[in-house]
């Protein structure tokens, strides 16, 4: 009888790195570069080079062509995409836009840069487009001369071939024409409400610029030309009654602004009705963000600061009525446009603007200019008063019936807790923090109004095998139940939630390992004890940096201070102050060796302040329960030593020691 020759496990040595060249990480991974339920995005990105020539002013006209073979065309008429040989990488510049990730004409922002405002940022966005198509043919007409090029799944099939433009096509501009490849996307049609969507939006953020919609198989052409900019269109999508006249306005900054680049500034249409659904759409650089971002947050900073401050100057608010930026807010409907240097995304496909100075940015245009409106139009001033203060107290209304569901039987609140002063639950915000030093900074600095802070004393108890009916004998354990008012309880039980006080519950640790393992613990809990709080989406982990480096004035840019969470993010800010022509080394790098090392105003900026903190939702993700409980049990079972020497054995290599 044979015997069974051992398995050799898989070796891990130099041979093993492999190293992805040119558009082959776009294909092996498009989830991560753009959307892929269908091609629009990559078709957007080609819209976005476009839109962002007529931006720059140079260019009136863009025509979208959808052909009977799946097709499509975007046709500009901007300056043309350069096609002569690149100074340093000895190939022609339109061949490296579509081939190579991060190159484009966007990086070089101000003095010298082709775009100083732009969608563009990565330098990836066209090179995705062409990397997920069967075909792409380019043709740039520029300095009388028609260069053409052709590429198949992002490699060059057919070589850049320049010929003299003739009498009757004297023109500039840039003609791409796109085949998506299907295999990469759910469904290979475009959806047209959103493709109309889009265009429409295109033309209302650049009034004066036309923008074409053709199709081939029906004939039918669609134009959009707007004069009236985002009022008009506001007009036309709004299906509410104006409770009052559109409030609308735009700020730019200029040559001597202190803290912004000339030119950075937003425009904006605010309307205001008392039904129908609220239009809200907002877009940084003609870029559209979806779901929203900073500038969203300055323009309710904005509005919420000038309708508080006409309501306390006229003294119309109740007694006991607290206003919060959500009363404001309720029954807006905005349309937003904001013009930011150098914008930083959440992720490639750009849904979301993240810069934190775009919160200061657009709020210190539209305060201003609402408080003139309002003091110039009091009636109307009074009327929104009104709408907002009816807003407050609906929601008040509605956190006491909560309250009152509660009965007589309520455990007194544990006494470190530093409970708000809000009786709305959705609202409401517990931070569970690691040591009372940083729970003394986390009080001064948090949000008095809606944010809790429950201090925790060392290491919370490993509870995942500690019996229900024994958990209270645990101190922090007994307080963490009462302060959240929610009962243990197990995955299958149905717990009642009514007496739940916090509709956010946040572990906010040391961004050390110290402070990973407390968040285990944390969620360990969670997990075993109070699962239903993960289910319905209250349980979040803060994430505080790590680094904070303090870089000096350059130009009129004055000093600032910008937070990393990691060692990645402190190399990207590093790589941008190098770009921005700040010297080598003129900056200093601080690490927080913890939280209480923060001062209540850095605690706030980074990590409570909702505009600009990181805060992870926890959810099971694509593991279901039976596997997340396997998983846990191996991490922190009592008898699992065996089955966690293997994990390290087999992981170990993969792992980063902070020393």
């Amino acid at each position: 009888m044979a015997t069974k020759q051992p398995t050799t496990p898989p070796q891990y040595s130099e041979g093993s790195i492999r190293v992805l060249k040119g558009l082959e990480p776009v294909k092996q991974r498009p989830g991560m570069y753009t959307r892929t339920d269908n091609p629009l995005h990559i078709i957007q990105e080609v819209l976005d080079n476009a839109a962002d020539e007529a931006l720059a002013g140079h260019g009136k006209k863009i025509g979208v062509i959808l052909h009977t073979d799946g097709s499509v065309t975007i046709d500009d008429d901007g300056r043309g995409i350069p096609f002569g040989l690149h100074p340093e990488e000895k190939a022609p510049v339109i061949e490296l836009v579509f081939t190579r990730l991060h190159a484009g004409g966007k990086f070089d922002k101000g003095q010298g840069g082709a775009y100083s405002f732009s969608g563009g940022l990565h330098g990836v966005g066209v090179s995705v487009t062409n990397a997920l198509a069967k075909r792409m043919e380019v043709t740039s007409y520029r300095e009388g001369q028609v260069a053409r090029l052709v590429f198949s799944a992002g490699d060059v099939v057919e070589q850049l071939t320049l010929r003299p433009q003739s009498s009757g096509e004297r023109k500039t501009g840039t003609s791409v024409r796109v085949w998506p490849d299907a295999k990469y996307f759910e469904s290979a049609a475009l959806p047209m409400n959103e493709l109309v969507h889009l265009l429409r939006s295109k033309a209302v953020l650049m009034p004066g610029v036309s923008v074409t919609l053709s199709t081939e198989k029906s004939k039918e052409t669609q134009n959009w030309l707007y004069k009236g900019g985002l009022r008009d269109y506001l007009m036309q999508s709004l299906n509410g009654e104006l409770v009052i006249p559109m409030f609308e306005g735009d700020g730019y900054a200029d040559s001597n602004h202190d803290s912004f680049a000339e030119g950075e500034g937003a425009a904006w249409a605010v309307a205001f009705t008392e039904d129908g659904q609220p239009v809200r759409e907002s877009y940084v650089n003609l870029i559209p963000t979806s779901a929203g971002g900073t500038h969203d947050s300055g323009l309710r900073d904005g509005l919420f600061t000038a309708v508080k401050s006409f309501i306390e100057l006229h003294a119309l608010l109740p007694k006991g009525v607290k206003l919060l930026p959500e009363d404001v807010f309720a029954r807006a409907s905005y349309v937003l446009s904001a013009k930011v240097l150098d914008p930083q995304f959440q992720g490639q496909i750009k849904e979301r603007l993240n810069s934190r100075d775009a919160v200061r940015l657009v709020s210190s245009y539209v305060r201003p200019t609402m408080e003139l409106w309002l003091n110039q139009h009091v009636e109307y001033g009074k009327k929104l008063a009104e709408l907002a203060i009816k807003a407050a107290q609906s929601r008040q209304k509605a956190g006491q019936k909560v309250e009152k569901r509660k009965g007589s039987g309520v455990a007194v609140l544990p006494g470190k807790l530093t409970d708000c002063e809000s009786k709305d639950i959705a609202h409401n915000e517990v931070f569970l923090v690691e040591g009372d030093s940083a729970g003394g900074s986390a009080k001064m600095g948090r949000n008095k109004e809606n944010q809790a802070i429950l201090p925790l004393r060392g290491k919370v108890l490993n509870t995942w095998e500690v019996e229900r009916d024994r958990l209270f004998a645990n101190n922090e354990i007994h307080d963490i139940s009462v302060a959240i008012g929610v009962d243990p309880h197990g995955a299958l039980d149905s717990p009642d939630l009514s007496g739940l006080r916090y509709g956010k519950i946040c572990i906010l640790s040391d961004a050390d390992v110290d402070g990973s393992h407390i968040q285990v613990l944390l969620l360990t809990l969670f997990f075993r004890h109070f699962p239903k709080l993960i289910e319905m989406g209250h349980v979040f982990v803060a994430r505080p940096p790590l680094f904070r480096v303090d870089a000096p004035a350059r130009g009129k840019k004055p000093a600032s201070k910008v937070y990393a969470l990691d060692e990645g993010e402190l190399t990207a800010t590093l790589d941008k102050l190098r770009k921005d022509g700040v010297r080598e080394g003129s900056w200093s790098i601080s690490r927080f060796k913890g939280l209480g090392e923060m001062s209540a105003e850095q605690l706030w900026d980074t990590t409570l302040n909702p505009d600009t903190r990181r805060l992870m939702p926890v959810q099971l993700g694509v593991l279901d329960f039976l596997q997340t409980e396997g998983l846990i049990t191996q991490l922190m079972g009592k008898g699992e030593a065996a089955a966690r020497r293997e994990l390290m054995e087999l992981h170990g290599d993969s792992i980063e020691i902070d020393v």
